[in-house]
């Protein structure tokens, strides 16, 4: 399995920041927001990564992160997506680094902490067919895709409700089999010009083929300054968690 993770956009909501870089190069705490998604890569196992990137500042992304080898990865790769198409649009740009394997994909700005995929990955791997995205209550589920869930199985998926159905989102975590490029080219663009991937995940949902999980630690969309603010907080309450924990373990073995 592939990794893909897309941190092309124009991220507006960072403006004027993002006139200066790209939005993931932007700092969470005490590293860029990229640093996340790839460390929780690295950590469930997958050592090849596509980054989709985009605008003038692409240069930025390959100085910072270089061959990915500090993160452990075997190869670090990076295409560019020309103008803002879609997440789904970003992602058919790593159809040829995909090969045919399954991939797991990750939103740039969509940090999650305390979350292990390695397991959920070994065992998406093994499997047939379909796609999984992992799911998150949240206290304001307009502002994003919500799934409706029935008999431990996904309903529906309905993008920014006005009436939600859940307080379940949908984050900016996927797992996706090989069918995936096909499925992206059966899309038509959204009211706003885009492909999206709530119209993706829909095409697995009505082939039966789509399949969830609970993310067991914390999430947050860190596109904008407050959410970035509140990124920046989760991230340093891990960070001084892990290390309590590293200094109770080596505490009790002494």
């Amino acid at each position: 399995m592939k990794g893909v993770i897309l941190a092309g956009g124009n991220g507006t909501r960072l403006m004027p920041l993002t006139h200066v870089t790209n939005k993931s190069l932007l700092p969470v705490y005490d590293r860029p927001m990229i640093y996340y998604p790839l460390e929780l890569m690295a950590a469930a196992g997958i050592d090849e990564v596509m980054i989709v990137t985009g605008g003038k500042t692409c240069g930025d992304m390959i100085r910072v992160l270089n061959d990915g080898s500090q993160f452990g990865l075997k190869s670090l790769y990076y295409t560019v997506q020309e103008k803002a198409g879609g997440i789904s649009q970003a992602l058919s740009l790593a159809e040829s680094f995909a090969g045919g394997e399954e991939i797991f994909v990750m939103l740039g700005d969509n940090l999650i902490f305390g979350h292990n995929a390695a397991e959920t990955v070994r065992n998406f791997a093994v499997q047939p067919v379909g796609a999984k995205v992992f799911l998150q209550p949240v206290a304001d589920p307009e502002r994003f895709g919500i799934a409706e869930l029935r008999e431990h199985r996904i309903l529906s998926i309905e993008e920014k409700p006005r009436h939600p159905k859940s307080n379940l989102a949908v984050t900016g975590l996927y797992l996706y089999d090989r069918s995936v490029f096909d499925k992206i080219r059966t899309l038509k663009p959204s009211a706003r010009g885009e492909l999206e991937v709530t119209d993706l995940n829909k095409r697995y949902l009505e082939a039966g083929e789509l399949g969830y999980e609970m993310l067991s630690g914390d999430w947050i969309d860190a596109g904008t300054f407050d959410s970035m603010l509140e990124a920046s907080k989760m991230a340093k309450r891990h960070a001084d968690n892990n290390t309590i924990s590293r200094h109770s373990s080596l505490a009790v073995a002494a």
